[in-house]
């Protein structure tokens, strides 16, 4: 059993399955590179001056890929099951269990409606300041939490919120990933 599934494998995907790899815990990502990013060019994207938004996902995918994610490239998610336990991560191919799921499937909220999960007035998922769903170790991030601030740096930064809770609740206390030039 894989301890965290993300669903989605734009910036706030791939920034929470840093996070969980980085720190030990097995990780796979259902990426169908459907993300916004090909449409967009990061200007505004803190310490990065300028790069094209597909390039901007190369790189993210390369720096995951290097702490060992089992991403599964092109596989689509069809539905996410909760049991007392665990999730099950259901695609054409097969069926995935996992300890943790985090959903980041841009604007599209069926994965977060068919789950159970609880919804805002305004559409978007209800989640705590941890990105948490109403659903216990179930994440949603990015547009799928926010009307309107579809910003990649955005995104990542709830990616690594939700990542840094699952972090905490597996290691104890507060968890932070603080890089020291020890670990670089």
């Amino acid at each position: 059993m894989t301890r965290v599934t993300v669903v989605g494998g734009g910036p706030a995907g791939l920034s929470a399955a840093l996070f969980t790899a980085k720190n030990g815990l097995s990780t796979a990502v259902f990426d169908t590179d459907e993300t916004w990013m090909h449409k967009a060019h990061l200007f505004n994207y803190l310490g990065i001056e300028s790069i094209d938004g597909s390039a901007f996902m190369d790189d993210a995918r390369e720096q995951i890929d290097g702490f060992d994610v089992d991403r599964h490239q092109g596989e689509d998610v069809t539905e996410v099951k909760h049991t007392d336990e665990s999730f099950t991560v259901v695609t054409e191919e097969d069926e995935y269990d996992s300890e943790y799921v985090v959903l980041a499937t841009g604007a599209d909220r069926d994965l977060a409606e068919t789950l159970g999960c609880e919804f805002e007035d305004d559409g978007t998922v209800d989640v705590t300041i941890s990105m948490e769903t109403s659903i216990e170790n179930a994440y949603a991030t990015g547009a799928m939490v926010r009307a309107e601030e579809w910003q990649a740096v955005i995104s990542a930064g709830d990616g690594a919120a939700a990542a840094l809770n699952i972090l905490t609740k597996e290691k104890g206390d507060h968890f932070h990933d603080f890089d020291t030039p020890a670990d670089a």
